[in-house]
């Protein structure tokens, strides 16, 4: 019986903890990107591009979001991911994987970031490269 109500409790606790959205925090006065953007994973028909921001703050929920394409003046493709903030981070880990790759190509990139709401975090990466194999 205990046993039972133990269990109990612990489903009800961990339902409620799950299901609590994290509060909107203070925006960083200047987002800046501390590292990267690089390249953390590459193969033939996809590459993961990681670059770390100090901690934007805002919603809770932002996107991390590459603008590529085999031309440096033409980046038409975009590849977002989403990616909850920790307010007890100091910074945050962005990683953006794109897909469908040519093989044996040169892309041209640039990165930033958005609240989930549609707010730009206020910064855009310079532009960088990265070739396929």
């Amino acid at each position: 019986m205990n046993r039972v109500i133990l269990l109990l409790a612990i489903s009800v606790l961990s339902g409620s903890l799950l299901a609590q959205e994290s509060p909107r925090t203070k925006k960083a006065p200047h987002v800046r990107i501390i590292q990267g953007p690089k390249i953390e994973l590459a193969r033939q028909n996809l590459t993961i591009i990681r670059w770390t921001t100090n901690n934007p703050g805002g919603d809770p929920v932002h996107y991390g979001i590459v603008h590529y394409g085999t031309s440096p003046g033409r980046l038409l493709e975009t590849a977002q991911s989403p990616i909850r903030l920790d307010p007890d981070h100091a910074s945050t880990v962005f990683r953006v994987r794109l897909d469908n790759l040519k093989t044996r190509t040169t892309y041209y990139y640039r990165v930033d970031s958005i609240e989930a709401s549609g707010e730009r975090d206020g910064l855009t990466s310079g532009l960088s490269h990265f070739s396929t194999p």
